[in-house]
């Protein structure tokens, strides 16, 4: 059973930064890819962005796009989402999830992150 596991959340001011990584516990073979989501109160979570693992390509949602970048360490299953210039509308928990192979569709999930932005 895979397990991804967060961390690095916390509370910045607003245009800060945050880097959050998470490791696919249990993780034993390539996934088809890993992605980053976020909810925030009184939303439904909404995708930030993925990367395919045999590629490296990365996709981000427009509202992140150009302050949010998804990159990974293939060889410990893990991938970091390096926040900037973040704003209070950024504040969620962030969540980190496996795609594998056999669904390509996100099926592992982790327990989430919290960001806060604040001044």
């Amino acid at each position: 059973q895979v397990h991804p596991v967060e961390s690095g959340g916390g509370m910045v001011q607003p245009g800060g930064s945050l880097r959050l990584s998470c490791s696919a516990s249990g993780q034993t073979d390539d996934p088809h890819s890993m992605g980053w989501f976020r909810q925030a109160p009184g939303k439904e979570r909404e995708i930030v962005g993925s990367i395919n693992w045999l590629s490296g390509n990365t996709w981000h949602a427009d509202s992140v796009k150009g302050r949010f970048a998804i990159s990974r360490d293939s060889a410990k299953y893990t991938v970091f989402l390096s926040m900037g210039d973040l704003k209070p509308e950024d504040t969620a928990v962030y969540y980190c999830a496996v795609a594998p192979k056999t669904t390509r569709s996100f099926t592992y999930w982790g327990q989430g992150t919290q960001v806060t932005v604040s001044s």
